[in-house]
């Protein structure tokens, strides 16, 4: 049987693919702990410095949690049957890692949307930095629809990523949006062809890649670290942020190699 959820590296750039295209790509319990243990490891191998997140198939990027074993399994309906089951609800990081809520990832993440991405797939996707959309693709939280709500992060994340008005559309109604709407009210990035989805997102991670490491990441830690906080607060954690680049044998690197006419060569630190 084919794995629920494929890792794949290719030099600093990691792919993550949730790959159960016949249920649109609907996350079980074995696909919530595969896709933890993903991030997990692309948090940790330091060789790794940028992540494309995508689905198999043409339908789905992810239609959400699945409602005949994940959801069942969350309210009680349904006790844990397997080692899966009993990692979601005993082990906290594999929540926090899956929906990348509560989980602390200085590395950028790309998402490629290839189709439908609803409820749990929506919240995902509301923890990665990019996000590349095909044209076919929708968006929505429809939990309010069957008497839940989005609990992996959209409360408290889509009001700071979009006008509050335009999240609460798509929270109280449950009504999708079209992919155009979504770039209407900058939910995404871009919107391409299907075809131009994953090659958009991988020209894009590769260029971040050639980035100078530590500054590319440290760029994201200072920005979500100053979200909310007052302008002096966040003036405090940029110029320690400068210290630490500024102190780097890459920021030597980098204005010697443009004076040179010649590539970086940076080692992230």
């Amino acid at each position: 049987m084919s794995a629920t959820v494929l890792y794949e590296k290719d030099g600093p750039v990691a792919t993550i693919t949730l790959n159960r295209p016949a249920a649109r790509n609907a996350l079980t319990p074995e696909m919530l702990c595969r896709l933890a243990d993903a991030f997990l490891d692309f948090r940790d191998d330091d060789r790794l410095r940028v992540a494309i997140l995508t689905g198999a198939g043409e339908l789905a990027f992810c239609a959400g949690g699945d409602l005949a074993r994940t959801l069942p399994l969350m309210t009680g309906a349904r006790p844990a049957e397997d080692d899966w089951d009993r990692r979601v609800l005993e082990e906290p990081e594999v929540m926090a890692a899956s929906s990348l809520r509560g989980f602390p990832l200085d590395k950028p993440v790309i998402a490629a949307i290839n189709g439908a991405c609803l409820a749990a797939g929506f919240e995902i996707l509301l923890g990665t930095d990019i996000r590349i959309a095909a044209d076919q693709a929708s968006f929505g939280l429809p939990e309010v629809q069957r008497a839940l709500i989005p609990f992996a992060g959209s409360l408290a994340r889509l009001p700071r990523q979009i006008a509050q008005a335009h999240a609460m559309e798509i929270l109280l109604t449950g009504r999708p949006v079209s992919a155009h709407r979504a770039l209407q009210i900058g939910l995404v990035n871009q919107v391409l062809p299907a075809a131009e989805v994953m090659p958009r997102a991988l020209e894009l991670a590769r260029q971040i890649a050639g980035n100078g490491p530590l500054a590319v990441q440290r760029v994201k830690q200072t920005v979500f670290a100053a979200s909310g906080q007052p302008l002096e607060t966040g003036f405090a954690l940029e110029d320690e942020s400068k210290r630490i680049v500024l102190a780097s044998l890459d920021a030597r690197e980098g204005p010697l190699a443009f004076m040179e006419k010649r590539a970086p060569r940076f080692i992230g630190h």
